[in-house]
C-alpha cells in the first residue's frame, strides 16, 4: 500500500485524536488535506446526526449539519491558502472542534455532570459575552454600547480573568466571546486583552473589533497565542462602513485583514444589517471582496436592534427584508458553503433563543459588572461585583428570577417542545426583538436595572414598544407559512417521516 494509502487507512480508521494529528500535519500537503479534513468533516456531521433530538423538526438537524459543513470548509479554504499558522491550526481542532463543538474532554464532562447535580438536571451555558471595557477609539453612530474615548468604564483584570477561570472550572466553558467598547483598548492593572488569551491557552476566544488597532505587532501576537479570532466590523463596502464609522475606518480594516494573513491568524467580518444596507452586505459583489479577496473566514451577521446611543425603530430591516435575507443567507451556506449566519435567521441552528444561561447558550457582563440575558437585552438583575463582595461564584447567578423567566419562555416557546408539530418558530427567536410584547413582560415583572440611560429611555417611550409589538406582528405574518411549510410540512397530514431517516437522507 502507498504512503498516501497509508494515511486514507489512518484517517477512516483511527481515533479523533489521530485525526487531529493528521490534519495538523496535512496542513501543507493538499491531496492529504483534503482526504482528512473530509474525514474531520464526516465524523462531526456523524456526531450532530447522532445527538439529533426527535423533538425536532427534521430540517433543524439539517439546517445545523449545513452550517457547520460550511464552516469546515471555510476553514480548509483558508489552509489551502496558507493564511492560517500552525499554532491557530493546532488551536482551532483541538480547542475549538473538540473543546466548544464535541466537548469531548474529562474536565468538561466533570463540570457538565457537577454543573447538573447542582441545578436541577440542566445543563450549563456553553459560552459568554465579556465587555471588559467601555472605551473605544471610534465613535459610531448608533453604536448599541454607547462607547466612545471618553469613558473610564472597565472591569479590572483580576475580576475578567476570574469571571473565566470560574466559567472553566464551574460550567465546563472553553469558548469566550469579548466584546466592547473595544477589546484591544482594554488596559488594567498591567494586562490588556491579549494577555487573558495568553492566560487561558486551553480556551478559545472570539473578539469583536473594529479593527483599527491591529497593527502587525497586535497580529504576530494573535499568532503566538493561537486561540483567538477577531470578528471585524464592518457595514458594506467602503462608503457605507465610513459613513458609520468614520472618515478612513475602511482602508484601516483592510490593513489590519493584511496583517493578520501575513501572520496566519483567521479572522471574520461581523455585519450589523439595517432597512439601508442589507442587499449591500448579501450582495455577490461584497461576498466575493470580503470570503475572497479579503479570505474571511466566517462571517456573523446581526439585525439591528434598537438599543444605545441613538436608537430609532426606523433602520429595522423590514420583515421583507428579513424574509430575503433568510433565504439568500442559506443560499450561501449551502451552495457557496460559507460560513455566514444571522443570529435571528438561523435561529434554528443554535435551538433558537440561547440567551439567560440556557443550556448550551449564552450569558453576557459588561464593563461595569452587570450581568445581563444577552448583549441585545440591557437589563440586569444583578452586579457580578455584589456576588463576589457576598463570596459568591458565577453559580449564583444562574437562577436568579429573571434569567428562570427567560429560560421558561425560550422552554414553552420551543426548547422543551417534545413533539416537532407542537414547536414554536425558531426563524422567530428572540425573546425582545421578535415577540416584544412577552420580552417587555418579564423586564416589567422582574425590573431588571437598565444599562444606561438609552435602556431606561426605551422602556419609558410607549411608541418604542408599540412600534415593536406591530413589527413582530408582520414578521409572524411573513415567517410563519414559512415555517409551516419548510420546517413541519413533511410531518405534518400523515406524512411524518422519522427524524433519522430525514438526516440520514441529506448526502454528506
Amino acid at each position: 500500500m502507498s504512503a498516501r494509502g497509508t494515511v486514507i487507512q489512518q484517517v477512516v480508521e483511527g481515533s479523533l485524536d489521530s485525526l487531529l494529528s493528521l490534519a495538523e500535519q496535512a496542513l501543507w500537503n493538499d491531496t492529504l488535506r483534503r482526504a482528512v479534513m473530509r474525514q474531520l468533516e464526516k465524523r462531526v456531521l456523524v456526531h450532530l446526526q447522532q445527538s439529533a433530538s426527535p423533538n425536532r423538526p427534521p430540517q433543524v438537524t439539517r439546517d445545523k449539519m449545513d452550517l457547520m459543513r460550511a464552516l469546515i470548509r471555510s476553514i480548509d479554504r483558508a489552509m489551502e491558502r496558507r493564511q492560517i499558522s500552525r499554532t491557530v491550526v493546532r488551536r482551532l481542532l483541538r480547542v475549538l472542534v473538540v473543546n466548544t463543538i464535541l466537548r469531548q474532554s474529562e474536565d468538561i464532562e466533570s463540570a457538565e455532570r457537577s454543573f447538573m447535580q447542582r441545578h436541577e438536571g440542566h445543563a450549563p451555558p456553553i459560552t459568554m459575552v465579556l465587555s471588559p471595557t467601555k472605551v473605544c477609539n471610534l465613535h459610531c453612530i448608533g453604536c448599541y454600547a454607547n462607547s466612545s474615548q471618553g469613558t473610564v468604564d472597565k472591569l479590572e483584570w483580576d475580576i475578567v480573568n476570574r469571571i473565566v477561570s470560574e466559567a472553566k472550572t464551574l460550567w465546563g466553558m472553553r469558548f469566550f466571546t469579548i466584546s466592547g467598547g473595544e477589546p484591544l483598548a482594554y488596559r488594567s492593572q498591567g494586562k490588556g486583552i491579549l494577555d487573558l488569551f495568553a492566560e487561558h491557552e486551553d480556551c478559545f476566544f472570539m473578539m469583536y473589533t473594529n479593527g483599527t488597532l491591529i497593527d502587525r505587532r497586535v497580529a504576530e501576537k494573535m499568532a503566538q497565542a493561537g486561540n483567538i479570532v477577531p470578528a471585524i466590523s464592518v457595514e458594506g463596502l467602503e462608503e457605507r462602513t465610513d459613513a458609520r464609522r468614520g472618515r478612513g475606518v475602511f482602508r484601516r480594516i483592510l490593513e489590519a485583514m493584511e496583517h493578520l494573513r501575513e501572520a496566519g491568524v483567521v479572522f471574520g467580518i461581523s455585519l450589523t444589517a439595517t432597512r439601508h444596507n442589507a442587499e449591500e452586505i448579501l450582495s455577490d459583489e461584497f461576498v466575493d471582496f470580503f470570503f475572497e479577496q479579503q479570505q474571511a473566514v466566517f462571517g456573523w451577521l446581526f439585525q439591528y436592534m434598537p438599543i444605545g446611543r441613538g436608537y430609532t425603530l426606523e433602520l429595522l430591516p423590514t420583515p421583507e427584508q428579513r424574509v430575503w435575507m433568510w433565504r439568500r443567507t442559506w443560499q450561501l451556506i449551502r451552495e457557496r458553503h460559507i460560513m455566514l449566519a444571522d443570529f435571528w435567521n438561523c435561529g434554528t441552528v443554535s435551538d433558537g433563543c440561547i440567551a439567560a444561561g440556557r443550556d448550551a447558550g449564552y450569558l453576557y457582563i459588561d464593563w461595569s459588572g452587570k450581568v445581563m440575558p444577552c448583549v441585545f437585552v440591557p437589563y440586569s438583575p444583578v452586579n457580578i461585583h455584589d456576588i463576589y463582595r457576598r463570596g459568591g461564584t458565577l453559580d449564583d447567578i444562574y437562577d436568579l428570577p429573571y434569567f428562570r423567566a427567560i429560560r421558561q419562555w425560550q422552554w414553552d416557546y420551543g426548547f422543551g417542545k417534545q413533539r416537532p408539530e407542537e414547536h414554536g418558530n425558531w426563524l422567530i427567536p428572540c425573546s425582545i426583538r421578535d415577540h416584544h410584547r412577552d420580552g417587555r413582560a418579564m423586564i416589567d415583572r422582574y425590573r431588571p436595572e437598565p444599562e444606561d440611560e438609552s435602556a431606561a429611555d426605551a422602556l419609558r417611550d410607549p411608541s418604542y414598544y408599540q412600534g415593536l409589538v406591530a413589527y413582530d406582528e408582520k414578521l409572524q405574518e411573513k415567517f410563519e407559512p414559512i415555517w409551516q411549510q419548510e420546517y413541519l410540512s413533511e410531518i405534518q397530514g400523515g406524512n411524518r417521516r422519522s427524524w433519522k431517516s430525514c438526516v440520514s437522507s441529506q448526502q454528506m
